[in-house]
């Protein structure tokens, strides 16, 4: 019986499904100068020893100098680095002149701004087919908390909700935030019950009435990671479109204050009969739901009925 032809452009567009992070893997050429380009198949492999990966195309005009290097980094982009990723991703002679980087230990260059930076001496190279694996021991590396760079079926993914979106909503938008504590999740006592913190717009700290306004007067320092929700609310104590990010506390001076009116509730202890915003209740429990498997999604729709989508496409 004659096997099934192999469809490769089938299989490319079923592996680009998996989302991935976008990086930079550079090199110093023997003649001292800088080399690299743009990769998505990066991965960690091993903790003890501190190993890394990333394949190589043979075909690729930097095979040649990966694959007898003996020192290479990794930078992993954050999400308003696209402009860098395109850099690498092209042809140009002077792809180091446009973007700003650093030497670290091995002398690799890694890029400023990166969400994290991982510098390597070659530990192993693989044969993989059309491939090779080239495998890293970590000597030093870097991570901030800006958000990283997404890609997925040949278009960056946008994990966090632009400055422009927000303004769409307009003067009724509610903007707030579920935010982790090391304890629980963080709520917000309230003559009109437990809420989540919440402003009407993202920022400035200056503004009382932003949300990172109201984290400020909370004591509340705060990472948004990623969007979680947008609903129309057209009932309740805040009608209008609800935008919600989740996210983590990283510092909190109210966590002694008895007079604070940050709550930290456990995720298996919130006590849902105290939050009397119908719409914020079901959001939180489908966080809870989520959290538990660590699959998230972006709700989009109305308090009533919408739709669970798992990631927002930037074009």
């Amino acid at each position: 019986m004659d096997e099934p032809v192999f469809d490769a452009a089938e299989f490319r567009r079923a592996l680009g499904a998996f989302v991935t992070g976008v990086t930079v893997v550079t090199t110093i050429q023997p003649d001292g100068s800088p080399r690299g380009f743009t990769a998505n198949s990066f991965t960690s492999v091993s903790l003890d020893p501190p190993l890394v990966l990333v394949c190589i195309a043979k075909t690729a005009s930097s095979y040649a100098v990966f694959s007898a290097t003996k020192r290479f980094a990794v930078s992993v982009l954050a999400e308003d680095q696209k402009s860098v990723s395109g850099v690498f991703a092209s042809k140009a002679a002077d792809k180091f002149a446009q973007v700003a980087w650093r030497a670290r230990v091995t002398g690799a260059p890694v890029m400023d701004g990166a969400a994290a930076s991982f510098d390597c001496t070659t530990h192993e190279v693989i044969d993989a087919g059309d491939h090779i694996i080239l495998l890293g021991r970590v000597v030093d590396f870097a991570h901030t908390s800006s958000t990283p760079l997404g890609y997925c079926r040949g278009a960056y993914v946008n994990f966090s909700l632009s400055q422009d979106a927000l303004a769409a909503a307009g003067q009724r938008a509610r903007v707030g935030a579920i935010l982790e504590h090391p304890r629980g999740l963080v709520l917000v006592a309230t003559p009109q019950g437990l809420q989540l913190p919440a402003g009407t717009r993202l920022e400035p700290a200056t503004d009382a009435g932003s949300l990172h306004g109201v984290l400020a007067k909370l004591k509340l320092d705060a990472h948004l990671d990623f969007l979680f929700a947008v609903f129309e609310a057209s009932g309740g104590p805040a009608p209008g479109v609800q935008i919600y990010y989740r996210g983590r506390v990283l510092d909190d001076e109210a966590a002694g204050d008895a007079a604070s009116p940050v709550r930290i509730v456990p995720l298996n202890a919130i006590p849902w009969s105290e939050l009397h915003d119908d719409a914020v209740r079901s959001m939180l429990e489908r966080y809870v739901r989520e959290r538990s498997e660590d699959a998230f999604g972006i709700y989009v729709g109305d308090s009533e009925a919408g739709t669970v989508q798992p990631l927002a496409f930037a074009h």
